[in-house]
Parts: structure tokens; sequence; C-alpha cells
């Protein structure tokens, strides 16, 4: 069950580098993709050089090719469950293992009309393991909502479990005191790019591009998980 345990909690405890960048067209259309690549000096460091028992792997699939190759598994789900797989369908992962060159990383990408059609792409990987090995669903406790009328973009983090977040929070704090001796990357950056100026934005930590369309702000996972409405953001645009 463990494989499957949230994204974010599980590299927390590795090291590692999550770069999520979002494009919005004129129109509303756009990307959204997250990439997460493991650093490799920071899970030394931990004591976690596992790459001897690790195998070459470097996979590329869209969802609806798992709803498809273990549809016998996916009846098996409830209603409910099916429901959450069926809104992962369109979203493509890319992941690869290296042993020899040391290199770990997955990337989560979605193609959307509109914002609200994005899904919980942080659960996406561990919703594909789920259907692969008929293990039970598990979410996070808080979920992401982006919302764009043409001038005004947001990105909403909802807690979804109170009782959930509590707990994670508190053995989130552990873990940070547990690993404040290891210098260990622990990035999270947003990069979002817009298809006007950008005039105000909520947060004064953002850093704007000269050309005033791409916004970048980063921050420590370890801090995300104990307070993820810290990176809600409101961007108003020319």
């Amino acid at each position: 069950m463990n494989l499957i345990k949230p994204f974010l909690l599980l590299i927390l405890l590795s090291g590692c580098q999550i770069t999520e960048t979002l494009n919005i067209n004129q129109d509303g259309t756009g990307t959204i993709e997250i990439y997460s690549l493991r650093d490799e000096n920071s899970f030394m460091q931990m004591g976690r050089n596992h790459f001897a028992s690790e195998k070459f792997r470097d996979t590329i699939f869209i969802f609806q090719d798992y709803i498809t190759k273990y549809k016998d598994t996916f009846v098996k789900f409830s209603k409910s469950d099916q429901a959450l797989f069926q809104e992962h369908a369109n979203v493509k992962m890319h992941i690869k293992t290296d042993p020899v060159q040391m290199e770990n990383f997955n990337v989560v990408s979605f193609d959307f009309k509109k914002l609200e059609e994005i899904p919980d792409l942080y659960l996406s990987l561990g919703l594909s393991n789920s259907l692969k090995e008929n293990y039970p669903v598990q979410k996070r406790f808080f979920t992401i909502k982006y919302n764009f009328d043409g001038t005004t973009f947001k990105r909403n983090v909802i807690i979804t479990d109170q009782e959930k977040f509590d707990q994670e929070k508190k053995e989130s704090e552990a873990r940070k005191v547990m690993f404040s001796k290891y210098k260990a990357m622990q990035s999270y950056t947003l990069k979002y790019n817009f298809p006007k100026d950008i005039k105000t934005v909520s947060n004064e930590k953002s850093l704007i591009s000269s050309d005033k369309r791409t916004l970048t702000l980063e921050f420590q996972i370890s801090d995300y998980l104990q307070n993820p409405e810290s990176t809600n953001l409101e961007v108003v645009l020319e």
C-alpha cells in the first residue's frame, strides 16, 4: 500500500525538485505539466541509495491506456473511483529510472480546453498504480482548482480532509526537523505563462519576467505540505 501514498509525501522523503508549468493561450486553452526530478545527491545523503536494486525504465503512456489494459480491474472499483479514473483518462505520463546515469524523474501533463477541466495531476501516478496493482484509491487531503475568465487567473488550494491535513502537518513538521541536517533539494516551482501582460499578483514573492507574461514562484516542499494554501494565487492581466 505504501507504494501509492500521496505523491508529495513520497518525494519529500527522498529529496526532489518539482516544476509545475502552466501555459494559457488567448482563447483559454493550454497545457499544464508537472515535472518531478529526484535529486540523487539528496537521496544518497539520506542513506537511500537503492539504485543497485532499481531497473531501467523509460515509459510513456496515457491514463486511458491503463483503463483499457486493466479493464478487468477497473470494473471492480466503485462507481466514484471509476469516475475519478475517467477524469484522468487524457493525462499523459512519462516515467524514467536510469540506474546507470543516476536519473529518476516523472512528467505528468494534460492539454485542456479550459482550466476547470484540469484533474488533480498529483494523483495521476498513484491512480495508475491503483489500477495496475488493484490497490485501494488513496486521495490527498487537499485539491487544487484553477480558474481563468480572460483577465483574472486564480489558483486555489482547497483542504478536503481537515483531520488528515492536521495529522500530515504534524508528521511533516517532524520530518522537517529530522532532515534539517541534510542539504536536501526540496524545491517546488510554479512557472505560469499568460497570453497578456501581468498587472498584479497576490503573492509578493512572485517573480515577473521582463516581458511581463511569465510568473515564477518558488518555495520548499516541506513548507507547502504544512501550509498548502500559502500557494494560492490571483493574477490580474492587463
